[in-house]
């Protein structure tokens, strides 16, 4: 017979308790208490100073506004051209390269109180005398009401990916999971916020991407705990919620955490190799999956706690079912 891959390649995956037996919902309302007051931090923080369009985040070029030069060089330094541009008052300058070899896209904010084709102008200059033959292909102005059209659908974007989720739950498992499930997911979108907040990095239509995969991340988590809470609901029909909610949790522990660990080994690999173009956008996702973890165990579950939950619906909803369908 042939042993199992894990014995053989990965050992370490025997570190794993096939069984575990915390007690998670031991501490439930203080988790809550603690989330909500993050939260409610993170907000402050996201919305302070309340100046368009970003509020107290540190928007790029996609919603501030600023200029796009295309240029070709055959010596393509992006440290060397970034470089150039620094201490020239043109905010946070992206640099990435695009297309060929010898192809590069530069975007910066326009300094306040100095006209567009100034900057640009004095920006090429910059550029030229730092890379010696350069080839300018295109340079374009992206208005700041483009730019607040941009964060506008952006945030209505991460809006109705959380109310499209909040309904599938909702349908899925009740009103009181479905709860449980859109406060993990607020709570997973705000703190996000609120680390770019803290951290003053970049936030730009990249993080919104981001966002929204912590979105379907968190959901996916989310659901895997709800339905092992359902499932043990029906079969443990005496024991009380918190030990139902308790033993759903460890049941699905391995998973999560087996899971977690595979998405984080990836973007730290991302992070560091993926360049300042991707660095924004997996310190989100990692940041996600951190919380989104944390939420499917210590928020959406706490909830169900909290609000109780009516076993007669769940009983009901088996009862319903024909007598020969197929479990």
């Amino acid at each position: 017979m042939t042993k199992p891959a894990s014995s053989g390649w990965w050992p370490l995956i025997k570190l794993l308790p096939v069984k575990t037996n915390f007690r998670f919902m031991r501490y439930a309302k203080a988790y809550l208490i603690l989330s909500a007051i993050l939260s409610l931090a993170a907000v402050v923080l996201t919305v302070y100073p309340a100046t368009p369009p970003c509020g107290g985040l540190n928007c790029g070029v996609d919603f501030r506004g600023g200029t796009v030069i295309e240029l070709s060089t055959p010596n393509p330094d992006l440290a060397r051209i970034r470089q150039a541009l620094d201490g020239r008052g043109l905010g946070d300058v992206q640099v990435q390269a695009f297309g060929s070899a010898n192809d590069v896209l530069v975007r910066f904010e326009t300094p306040e109180g100095q006209e567009t084709a100034v900057a640009v102008e004095g920006a090429k200059q910059a550029l030229t005398q730092a890379l010696g033959q350069v080839s300018f292909q295109r340079t374009e102005g992206v208005s700041s009401k483009v730019s607040g059209e941009l964060f506008r659908n952006g945030g209505l974007a991460l809006f109705l990916g959380i109310a499209m989720m909040m309904t599938y739950i909702w349908f899925r498992f009740g009103l009181t999971f479905g709860v449980g499930a859109a406060a993990a997911l607020v709570h997973d979108v705000v703190l996000t916020f609120g680390l770019f907040a803290v951290t003053g990095m970049e936030f730009t239509l990249t993080t919104v991407a981001a966002i929204l995969t912590i979105i379907g991340y968190s959901v996916n988590d989310t659901v895997v705990v709800l339905d092992r809470v359902r499932e043990n609901l029906r079969k443990y029909k005496r024991m009380p919620l918190a030990e139902v909610i308790d033993l759903s949790i460890n049941e699905t522990l391995s998973r999560t955490a087996i899971t977690g660990v595979t998405g984080l080994m990836a973007l730290g690999v991302l992070a560091a190799f993926g360049g300042d173009a991707l660095f924004g956008f997996s310190i989100a996702m990692i940041f996600g999956i951190v919380v989104g973890t944390y939420s499917s165990f210590f928020v959406a579950a706490s909830m169900l706690l909290v609000l109780g939950v009516k076993r007669g619906e769940i009983e009901a909803e088996v009862s319903a079912k024909p007598a020969n369908a197929k479990p």
